[in-house]
């Protein structure tokens, strides 16, 4: 190799400065070819009042750069920070999380020695989009948006990652059995591009269940690809089950730029001790050198750092009576990665990375028909804390309104039909969502809904939000209360 990459790299908080100097070190001395532009990132940047935790001149290294190994950074207590992570990951359109999880037994204690899964996130929307509102006195409002295009960019991504690296399976793990549109969609874009695989094996997981076989069987998982919110979870409870969450390394890739580091956290109790496990951040690098087209010294640094398990040197999170041979602190952990450079281990199946083919995965997206959209409804959320919350005083008072034949069809309370005939037993909040539609079913227009939300406001009614009922090509695109 020729020239060196340029790449981004922070050293972060805590004992991020740490595992990034021990990081380098092996880096370096395994002949990676880079050369680094380093920025400040994480609590001192918080507390000069940036509230991203990356100053300008951050993310102008990053546009220039696109590749960006990143120790961990503490964020300050209290409000008004944002997550840097979910700040990168949306400015440079990071859209997949890569997480492998693999158990080094014996020499990491697990239940779990046969568990070899990649957990595949989709990194931008879902929960994560951050979007949250304060309604009425006692409810409080997140927004859950799924896409069609995030949605097959990260299942498109998993199923080449399942063909680049030879693994056999993908699951796809949702709550398509409550959230029938948005995780039911996923699920849907999930079945059609299996098509396009046929000798990938796939299959599908309640997310609950799921994440419990993830628990007691990791081993029957491949590849993993699922939702945000999801992917978060069970990335965790698989790097612990594989025995140690301090191991992990991920990566963050969009269609230009990509972010690599360690899963766990900056752990200010034991900063500056030379205690920490640099191998969350190495195994991030890891991945990062296969990013950038240097799978050779990958695969050098991989197999030397199993060479150093197998070998005993262990820092003192892994650390075993019996299994263990030498307490390593930071550095000497390096140390000893550094000198098994050009080993292999003789326990674990050595790593071996393609070298055939050094692009990153690229994602095209196919061309999506527009369905025709008609406006058939609206329900309008109410706050209305009268009357002792009875049902049929809110009901009776709706029913007055009727913009054009646009009527109130029925009203739900937390999602539960209380009006008209509503169960005497159902518990109340000051929150209401009131359906109006046609008799009908007709199409309407924004003037009746505008008609309808100035005969609500003459009613003596406060509407805090409305959600436009449409059709797609005929398709019903909202789901229907219970009873309706």
């Amino acid at each position: 190799m020729s020239s060196k990459r340029k790449i981004t790299v922070a050293y972060g908080d805590g004992i991020g400065p740490e595992i990034m100097k021990a990081t380098l070190r092996i880096l370096e001395a395994a002949g990676a070819q880079l050369e680094y532009d380093v920025i400040e990132i994480g609590e001192q940047v918080y507390l000069k009042g940036i509230s991203s935790g990356m100053e300008p001149k951050a993310f102008d290294s990053l546009r220039e750069t696109k590749v960006f190994l990143k120790s961990p950074i503490t964020t300050p207590q209290g409000g008004g920070f944002k997550s840097l992570n979910v700040t990168t990951r949306k400015s440079f359109g990071l859209f997949a999380n890569v997480r492998p999880c693999k158990a080094y037994s014996p020499f990491v204690k697990t239940h779990f020695p046969k568990t070899d899964m990649v957990i595949i996130r989709e990194n931008e929307e879902d929960l994560y989009a951050g979007i949250e509102h304060r309604q009425t006195e006692e409810v409080y409002q997140t927004l859950k948006l799924i896409s069609q295009p995030g949605s097959e960019k990260i299942i498109r991504y998993a199923f080449e990652y399942a063909k680049k690296y030879n693994r056999k399976k993908v699951t796809c793990m949702t709550k398509d059995n409550i959230m029938k549109l948005s995780d039911g969609l996923f699920h849907k874009i999930f079945d059609q591009i299996a098509k396009e695989y046929p000798e990938i094996e796939t299959d599908h997981k309640i997310i609950d269940i799921g994440s419990a076989l993830i628990a007691e069987r990791p081993e029957i998982f491949d590849v993993i690809v699922t939702l945000n919110l999801y992917g978060d979870i069970i990335s965790d409870i698989a790097a612990q089950v594989t025995g140690s969450v301090g191991l992990g390394g991920s990566a963050n890739v969009g269609a230009e730029v990509a972010m690599f580091e360690a899963i766990h956290g900056s752990a200010p109790d034991i900063a500056g001790m030379d205690m920490a496990n640099p191998s969350g951040l190495l195994n991030g690098a890891i991945s990062m050198l296969v990013h950038i087209g240097q799978p050779e010294v990958a695969e050098k640094v991989a197999n030397a750092w199993m060479k150093t398990l197998e070998d005993g040197i262990h820092t003192g999170d892994i650390y075993q009576e019996g299994i263990s041979k030498e307490k390593a602190g930071t550095q000497s952990f390096a140390d000893a990665v550094i000198a098994r450079l050009g080993q292999i281990p003789s326990n674990m199946a050595p790593v071996s990375f393609d070298k055939s083919d050094n692009s990153p995965i690229n994602i095209q997206l196919k061309p999506v028909t527009k369905a025709k959209k008609e406006l058939v409804g609206v329900d309008v959320f109410i706050d209305w804390d009268e009357a002792g919350r009875n049902p049929d005083v809110i009901g009776e008072g709706l029913r007055k309104a009727d913009a054009n034949g646009l009527k109130l069809h029925l009203i739900t309370n937390r999602g539960v039909k209380v009006y008209p005939d509503g169960q005497p037993e159902t518990f109340c909040t000051d929150h209401w969502r009131c359906r109006f539609k046609t008799a009908d079913q007709s199409t309407i227009s924004h003037e009746d809904v505008l008609e309808l939300l100035r005969q609500i406001k003459e009613l003596g009614f406060d509407f805090i939000k409305t959600e436009h009922l449409y059709t797609f090509d005929g398709e019903r695109g909202y789901s229907l209360a219970q009873g309706e």
